[in-house]
């Protein structure tokens, strides 16, 4: 199966409103002649930017954006991301429901935004500016998250009025520049693998008696997560990848977390097998 069959193009775009809007002029002595609190010198608005409100929008788009990435692979430079079409569905699912939330919250800002203002005028006194402050209306259209979906395109979608060579050049130049693209998007499931083998390894070093406190849950689950993840992320079908994906599976299938605990034997047979793997792998 050709990837441009296996995977699309998703493009994410969040953008959250910053309130923060910086008052150059305004000085301690301004800020005195205009019965404003101390700080209105400093900043205008800040009360927005630094309500919780605000913040759980600007928190939630960050872990969007992470979720977004932890599911795709890099393809154009910041924009669109390659999303194999296993993962598709699931995809969709949550990204509907994390749209839904995201709008829910921006709702919430918006509807206390005008409470947010009448404080902003106490604390700003004479320096305060109603022009300073976009209405809700406005407040609101500050706020997006857009995703688009489009097909991975193959060289023969050209459709342009120019001579076969010509043509035959284009096509040529996309194919290079394809392979150079698929060739980068592998790079980040190799890249993960690496990190979580090496980030095992460098934790499963034998110390004092105090080692099985820095064990939690997420050391075996997100291994398991990431064997799962790479059964999608490899749309080039790379053999190489999908051997060691399944020799990390083997090599913790069975391990729990209490045992590694418990167990400095096992802690170290564990780690044993993993640098063994990071030694044989050919990154």
């Amino acid at each position: 199966m050709s990837i441009t069959s296996s995977s699309v193009l998703v493009e994410l775009n969040i953008s959250v409103w910053t309130a923060n809007k910086l008052d150059r002029e305004a000085t301690s002595t301004v800020t005195g002649d205009n019965n404003a609190t101390r700080d209105a010198a400093k900043v205008h608005k800040n009360l927005m930017a630094g309500t919780s409100l605000r913040k759980d929008i600007a928190n939630f788009a960050q872990s969007t954006r992470t979720w977004h990435n932890s599911r795709t692979l890099p393809w154009n430079d910041g924009g669109a991301r390659l999303l194999p079409t296993s993962l598709f569905l699931d995809y969709r699912t949550e990204s509907k429901e994390r749209n839904d939330r995201f709008n829910e919250l921006v709702d919430a800002f918006v509807s206390n935004y005008p409470a947010l203002v009448t404080t902003a005028g106490q604390h700003l006194g004479g320096l305060f500016d109603a022009d300073d402050y976009p209405s809700p209306a406005a407040v609101k259209d500050k706020f997006a998250l857009k995703l688009t979906f489009s097909p991975v395109p193959e060289a023969g979608d050209f459709r342009l009025d120019v001579s076969s060579r010509e043509l035959e050049e284009l096509k040529q130049s996309y194919n290079d520049s394809f392979q150079d693209r698929l060739t980068e998007a592998m790079k980040e499931p190799w890249d993960r693998l690496h990190k979580v083998l090496t980030g095992m390894s460098d934790k499963l070093t034998v110390g004092g008696d105090d080692d099985k406190k820095r064990y939690h849950d997420s050391f075996i689950t997100n291994a398991e997560d990431l064997c799962g993840l790479l059964q999608h992320l490899n749309v080039a079908n790379d053999p190489k990848l999908e051997r060691a994906r399944k020799e990390l599976e083997q090599t913790i299938a069975g391990t729990t977390i209490d045992e590694l605990r418990a167990d400095a034997y096992s802690r170290q047979d564990l780690k044993s097998k993993l640098d063994v793997m990071i030694k044989d792998i050919e990154w």
